[in-house]
């Protein structure tokens, strides 16, 4: 692994400990040119997946797209970051396991409003607005009166 500061290319593995949910393993690396400290974090990669768009374009599935846009509809609310680590790596696992290679926004935009309604309502609203693309104020209560009726 690289050293992000220097850029020396041997450095050595000094921690290494899995995640709780133990999708991911945490290694805390030192440079020796440098000394230079980080973290690196290593997880499984079942298949290259790929995002159709709207527009039709084709862009590669990027993990951490999801984690900022949750992370932008969770900002100031008082979600424990574990819950949404754990939230992400639960739609990439079912991204990748569903067979399909080409995954439709859509659905990835689908699956994280699911996780975010059981996650935070505040947050659930704020990535519906941008999601379903709210223009005026009363999207936002025709919005919250459908939530409301659904219970």
């Amino acid at each position: 692994m690289k050293c992000p500061f220097c850029t020396h290319l041997d450095t050595q593995v000094k921690d290494s400990r899995p995640s709780e949910d133990g999708g991911t393993i945490r290694r805390r690396r030192f440079c020796p040119e440098c000394n230079s400290r980080f973290t690196t974090f290593e997880r499984v990669q079942l298949r290259e997946l790929t995002v159709i768009k709207r527009t039709g374009e084709r862009r590669p599935f990027d993990r951490d797209k999801i984690a900022r846009s949750m992370a932008l509809a969770l900002r100031k609310r008082n979600v424990d970051s574990e819950k949404v680590e754990m939230a992400v790596n639960e739609i990439v696992k079912f991204l990748e396991s569903q067979g399909e290679g080409d995954i439709p926004v859509e659905q990835i935009g689908g699956l994280v409003m699911d996780a975010l309604k059981k996650l935070d309502s505040v947050a659930y609203v704020r990535f519906a607005s941008v999601y379903r693309d709210f223009s005026e104020a009363k999207d936002f209560g025709v919005f919250i009166a459908e939530l409301n009726k659904k219970g």
